[in-house]
Order: structure tokens, then C-alpha cells, then sequence
């Protein structure tokens, strides 16, 4: 389903400068448009060069595919030319919404689960697919509250998956925070997806908060064990590349190597 294969990580501007001189090379690099569209000047060489000469996907943030207004045309005009620019095919977005009455909350919000919902995915997709000229990768989203469901959520991904023939991003770390936090288990929600369309997966790290009684996807910390062994019962079921995810507390590319080591033994682990 993908050119994609092996391990991955997400490029971000607090190491990009030690990829070079380091000449490390994952299998592939994940980046986010919408923080490298407006780049600055002193990192646009290293950018550039990086993602000229290794395999990246790009995965957005701010699409906002279930929101009450389609995606402007002025915003998925500046994804395709950064697409186009890079040469970058792969697009993944998330399964929520962000904008409110063209209002940005910057958070990625969770969607009723319902048949009108799903009605409109399937006609965003398709308006999205159409623009950018790219098949679109969807993610499983984290959410702490359920605003409607009329369909359990593996469901609601199975039916989208399969009548919207998008590909799918697979978040085990998102899928782990809301089994914990709405009490459901989480090997049975990876067994009952359907992971044939699977284009790749995430891992990262997430925030045991004990004030509220949530885990919170954070992205700032190490995976968690729990969440490595979820991976690897997941690779049991659908051989698929993977890569980790790190957008807070960002660390050097010395200590992000650690958790891609682990990655890797991961994947050489499974049979």
C-alpha cells in the first residue's frame, strides 16, 4: 500500500541542524508543512538538502477535515505547492476538526460518530484528494470527550477507510491513551481495525496526568513501555513501516537515536 518501509522519524527544527554533520539517515522523515511552509532563512539549506535526498511524508496538523467549513482553497493551495516543491506524494491528515466558524483552536478535536458525519468525511476526502492531486492518509485521533456516537469509533475508521479508499496512519500511542482513558481494551481495538490500508504507523509519548486522571498525548516524552508493547503486537497483525513522533521537549538527535534504536529492534524482533 506504500513505497514507504522500515523506520522512521519527525524532522523537527530543534535538531535539524545535527542531521547533516551527524549523517544520520533514517528510512524515512516525516515532516509538517504548516511549520515548514513559512521556514527560516538560516534552516531552509538543511531542509532542503535532507528532504532532497531521503524518502519524507508529510503530515498535517491543521487541515481540519470535519469542521463546519471545507478546507480554504487558499490553505490547500499552500500544502500542494509545498507537496509539488518537495516532491513529497504521501499526505496524511487526522480523523477531527480544529476550526470553528473559520476560528483556529489549534487543537485537534473529536468528531460525532455518526452516519452524517461520516457522509461528510467522504465528500471532504474527495474535495481534498481532488485539489491537492494525492491520495490522502488518515489518522486515528486521541479525544477525552465523545460529543455523539451512534457507532463505536473502529467502526466509524473501518467504515471511512472503506468507502472513502483513503489510506490509513495508524497511531498505537493514540489508540493507547483512549483505551486507558475511556476504559476499553486496546489490542481488541487494533484487532478489529482494518489495518489492509495501512500506509504506516506512529508511536510517541504521552503524559500520565494525575490531576485530572488523563493520559495526555503530549508528544513530549519518551514512549512508553506500554505503548512499545503495543507496536509490537500491532506488527504481529499488519508489517507496516513506523516512526516516532516528538513535538515537545525536544531533545538532541543523540537522545531521539536511543528510541529510534529501539524502534528498529522492534521491527528486526517481529516475525
Amino acid at each position: 500500500m506504500s513505497h514507504l518501509h522500515g523506520c522512521g522519524l519527525g524532522l523537527r527544527r530543534e535538531f535539524i541542524q545535527e542531521v547533516i554533520p551527524h549523517g544520520f539517515k533514517p528510512d524515512f522523515w516525516e515532516v509538517t508543512p504548516e511549520n515548514w511552509i513559512h521556514m527560516p532563512h538560516h534552516h531552509r539549506e538543511a531542509f532542503e538538502e535532507i528532504v532532497s535526498s531521503n524518502t519524507t511524508v508529510a503530515h498535517g496538523v491543521s487541515l481540519s477535515i470535519g469542521s463546519d467549513k471545507k478546507p480554504s482553497k487558499k490553505f490547500l493551495k499552500a500544502i500542494k505547492e509545498f507537496l509539488d516543491r518537495y516532491k513529497i506524494e504521501d499526505y496524511s491528515e487526522h480523523i477531527s476538526f480544529s476550526t470553528f466558524k473559520n476560528n483556529q483552536t489549534y487543537e485537534l478535536l473529536p468528531l460525532p460518530l455518526t452516519k452524517s458525519m461520516l457522509n461528510l468525511l467522504l465528500d471532504r476526502v474527495k474535495y481534498v484528494e481532488d485539489f491537492l492531486g494525492r491520495s490522502l492518509i488518515l489518522e486515528n485521533a486521541t479525544y477525552y470527550y465523545l460529543p455523539d456516537a451512534k457507532m463505536s469509533e473502529v467502526d466509524f475508521i473501518n467504515e471511512l477507510i472503506h468507502k472513502s479508499k483513503v489510506r490509513f496512519l495508524l497511531d498505537v500511542n493514540n489508540v493507547y491513551v483512549n483505551s486507558v482513558n475511556h476504559r476499553y481494551d486496546a489490542k481488541k481495538f487494533i484487532s478489529d481495525l482494518d489495518t489492509s490500508t495501512v500506509a504506516y504507523i506512529h508511536v510517541a509519548g504521552h503524559l500520565d496526568d494525575k490531576e485530572s486522571g488523563f493520559l495526555i498525548d503530549t508528544h513530549g516524552k519518551e514512549v512508553k513501555q506500554d505503548v512499545w508493547d503495543l507496536l509490537k503486537y500491532t506488527l504481529e497483525k499488519v508489517k507496516a513501516p513506523s516512526m516516532i513522533e516528538r513535538d515537545n521537549n525536544v531533545p538532541s538527535l543523540e537522545s531521539l537515536l536511543i528510541e529510534y534504536t529501539t524502534l528498529q529492534e522492534i521491527h528486526k524482533g517481529v516475525k
